[in-house]
């Protein structure tokens, strides 16, 4: 996808995360990092568009590049990088947050929940039932009526029976008119964000304030959570390890995530 002479390049490149920018240790090589920064020295953003909570971005902010934003929690977060500070956040109205959960209590029994806030994590016991106790002692546990309190971005729901995609199209036909469902891990996990709130309203959001149009971003994804995003922008590319939907949609096909796939599409893109 190298411009033809005279067409301007990209003004923004947007990318998921696991499974699209990071290898299989969940880092950003030194290869996607050069290449990145080239991008950035061009002038053009790349936002990190992730389902990753602010918690699990620590590690990886450095790689974020000079403009520092970064979208979390499938749109339910802007993150400012600099500051350190959430710049905005989409939350679940409580009322309709617990409704959610008690009508999937009943409609799918054995369901647990966890819940991603601007200011940490809270579960229930059952959510990770195997887990050592050691590595919850300072995160809220009880029953999700107990937890729901502060900032919620996004409610989590999880089940031990049913197969994946099975437990995603039942919580989407029962409570997909309340909220926004997501389906982005290999487990029965489903994430459920305010109703309309997904990674391509936060980054359409953050584009028409930056000015930037659909047509003017390159976006990569994998997984079916990214599908939003990868519609909406100009230009959508699939890891060649996506999800079948995702492959069936996008508009090209980057290589493995694991061979840095998304820097040598931008090397490609951009000549670098």
């Amino acid at each position: 996808m190298t411009p033809a002479p005279g067409t301007p390049w990209p003004r923004l490149i947007a990318t998921d995360l696991d499974g699209s920018l990071l290898g299989t240790e969940g880092l950003v090589s030194d290869r996607t990092r050069q290449v990145l920064t080239a991008v950035e020295e061009l002038g053009v953003p790349v936002v990190f568009v992730t389902g990753r909570p602010i918690r699990w971005m620590e590690k990886l902010w450095d790689a974020v590049g000079g403009h520092g934003l970064a979208i979390c929690s499938n749109g339910g977060v802007v993150y400012d990088v600099a500051t350190h500070r959430v710049r905005s956040a989409h939350t679940i109205d409580r009322r309709v947050l617990l409704e959610v959960g008690q009508t999937l209590r009943r409609v799918v029994p054995g369901t647990s929940f966890a819940l991603e806030k601007t200011t940490g994590f809270a579960l229930e016991p059952e959510f990770f039932p195997d887990a050592d106790d050691r590595h919850f002692r300072e995160i809220p546990r009880g029953p999700l009526e107990e937890i729901v309190e502060g900032r919620v971005v996004k409610l989590l729901a999880r089940h031990d029976e049913l197969a994946p995609a099975q437990f995603w199209s039942v919580v989407e036909e029962t409570v997909g008119t309340r909220v926004t469902t997501t389906w982005s891990s290999v487990g029965s996990l489903v994430e459920m964000s305010a109703l309309g709130v997904t990674k391509a309203s936060a980054l359409a959001d953050l584009c028409a304030e930056l000015r930037i149009e659909p047509s003017e971003v390159v976006a990569f994804g994998d997984m079916p959570n990214d599908l939003p995003m990868l519609e909406w922008a100009g230009t959508s590319y699939a890891m060649a390890n996506a999800h079948p939907t995702v492959l069936e949609l996008a508009d090209h096909t980057a290589g493995l995530n694991t061979e840095d796939g998304v820097a040598e599409a931008l090397v490609a893109i951009f000549g670098l």
